[in-house]
C-alpha cells in the first residue's frame, strides 16, 4: 500500500478511539527528572507541561511513569499506585489540558536499567555484562506484568491524563523482551517474535480492557536495538503488524538503548528513524510519529507532506523553546540549537537538556548557562539526593 500525501502542521488527527489531536506536532516523552524523589507530581511538572500546551502542541508525553517505585528509571519519576496524591496529578494534569492539548502518561518499567542502587534490576533472561548484570524473571512475575501495567492505565486516566503510552523502546523491560540479544528464554515468553512479543501485546490488551475503548492507547518502539543479535527491522515491522491489528492509536517509532556500548537514542540523531517510518505507513494503518530528529518548521512540513510520519514528535525542540509548536505551525521557524565546545562527556547532552527543562519549569531558561559537563555533575549530585529519599520512601 503507498502512504498517502501527509497533512500540514496544523491539520488535525482523528485517531482511532475517536480522540481528536488538534494538530500534528507533539512533545514525545523525555525523562523530565522534576520529581523530588517520592514519586509525586511537583509544581515544576504542572509549570512545564501547561507552558508547553500553551505553546500549541497537540501532545504531551509524560516520560517513564512507573507503575512499581522498583522499577525506576530516575528517582526524579513519577509513579503511580494507590497511595498517589491524586490531587498533585490533577494540579499538573488539569492545566496542560485546559485548552485541548492531550496530555499522557507514559508507562513504563526500567527492568535492567533500573537506577542504580535504588531499582530492581530484573530483564527476561539474566545478565552479567560489562557495567550492567541483572538477575532473569520468573514466570509468575511475568505474568502479573499486564495487571500492574492495566492498573497504573487506570489510575492515570483517574488522576485526569488523557491518553497513555506504552515503553516499548531504549532497553527498557518490554523492548527487553522484544530483543533476542537480552530475551534468552526458551519457554513461552521468548524464543521465537511470536513468544518475544507475547508479554507486550499482553500488557497492550489488559492497557486497553482497563482504560475502555475510548480512551487513547500508544506505544513506543524500536525501529532498530542498534546492536548485532538485537531487535532489527524486519521483526520490528512484524511487532508493529501485530500492534495495528490491536488497534492501538498512535505509534511512536525511535531507535537504540541504554545498554553499555550501544548507541543511546538521547545521544544520537533520532532522524534515523525516517526512513523506517516512511515503510511502517505503508505497511499499517495505525497513525506514526517519530519519536525526534526535527529542528525546523521545514522539517516538519516536508516529512507529513511526503507521508514520513502522521505526527512530528519535537522533543528537544520544545525545551528550547516551549512556543514552538505555535512557531512553527504560525510559519515561523527556530529555535536556534546549541553548539557545544570542545569534547562533551557521555551523556552531558541528556543532562544540559534535562536540567534546562527544569528551568524552563522555574521560568528560568533565559538565565540557564550550564555547560554539559556541568549539567552532568549537578545531574549526579540531584540524583544522589533524590535517590537516598526514593529509598526513605519507598524502601531498598
Amino acid at each position: 500500500m503507498t502512504p498517502p500525501a501527509g497533512p500540514g502542521l496544523a491539520s488535525p488527527l482523528t485517531l482511532r478511539c475517536g480522540a481528536v489531536l488538534r494538530n500534528r506536532v507533539a512533545k514525545p516523552a523525555m525523562s523530565d527528572s522534576l520529581g523530588p524523589g517520592d514519586g509525586e507530581a511537583t509544581a515544576a511538572h504542572a509549570a512545564v507541561y501547561r507552558r508547553w500546551a500553551q505553546g500549541g502542541l497537540s501532545l504531551s508525553i509524560v516520560g517513564e511513569v512507573q507503575g512499581d517505585p522498583r522499577a525506576l528509571e530516575n528517582p526524579g519519576n513519577i509513579v503511580l499506585h494507590p497511595g498517589s496524591n491524586l490531587s498533585a496529578l490533577r494540579a499538573m494534569t488539569g492545566p496542560a489540558t485546559a485548552d485541548g492539548a492531550h496530555l499522557w502518561a507514559q508507562l513504563g518499567d526500567a527492568g535492567a536499567l533500573a537506577h542504580e542502587g535504588v531499582g530492581r534490576r530484573v530483564g527476561p533472561s539474566p545478565l552479567d555484562l560489562d557495567g550492567l548484570t541483572c538477575a532473569g524473571m520468573d514466570a509468575a512475575e511475568i505474568e502479573a506484568l499486564p495487571a500492574r501495567y492495566a492498573a497504573t492505565a487506570l489510575l492515570a486516566r483517574e488522576a485526569g491524563f488523557t491518553g497513555v503510552q506504552v515503553h516499548a523502546a531504549h532497553g527498557f523491560l518490554l523492548s527487553q523482551f522484544l530483543s533476542p540479544l537480552f530475551n534468552r528464554r526458551d519457554d513461552a515468553w521468548g524464543g521465537g517474535l511470536d513468544d518475544r512479543m507475547r508479554l507486550m501485546l499482553a500488557v497492550v490488551d489488559a492497557v486497553r480492557a482497563a482504560v475502555g475503548p475510548d480512551f487513547p492507547v500508544g506505544v513506543k518502539i524500536n525501529a532498530t536495538d542498534g546492536l548485532a543479535g538485537g531487535l532489527g527491522e524486519t521483526e520490528s515491522l512484524a511487532v508493529i503488524r501485530a500492534l495495528d491489528a490491536r488497534g492501538i492509536d498512535l505509534l511512536e517509532i525511535s531507535e537504540g538503548t541504554y545498554f553499555p556500548g550501544a548507541p543511546s537514542s538521547s545521544e544520537g540523531d533520532a532522524g534515523g528513524v525516517h526512513g523506517f517510518c516512511r515503510r511502517v505507513r505503508a505497511a499499517v494503518s495505525v497513525p506514526v510519529m517519530a519519536a525526534g530528529g526535527f529542528k525546523s518548521a521545514d522539517q516538519a512540513a516536508a516529512a507529513l507532506a511526503d507521508g514520513v510520519v502522521d505526527v512530528v514528535g519535537a522533543a528537544r525542540a520544545h525545551v528550547l523553546d516551549p512556543d514552538v509548536a505555535r512557531r512553527w505551525i504560525a510559519g515561523g521557524d527556530g529555535p536556534v540549537f546549541p553548539r557545544f565546545a570542545g569534547p562533551v562527556p557521555a551523556g552531558g547532552i541528556t543532562a544540559w537538556y534535562t536540567l534546562r527543562i527544569a528551568a524552563l519549569a522555574a521560568g528560568e531558561e533565559a538565565n540557564y548557562a550550564l555547560t554539559p559537563d556541568r549539567a552532568l555533575a549537578a545531574m549526579a549530585i540531584r540524583d544522589r539526593e533524590r535517590a537516598a529519599r526514593w529509598r526513605a520512601q519507598f524502601g531498598g
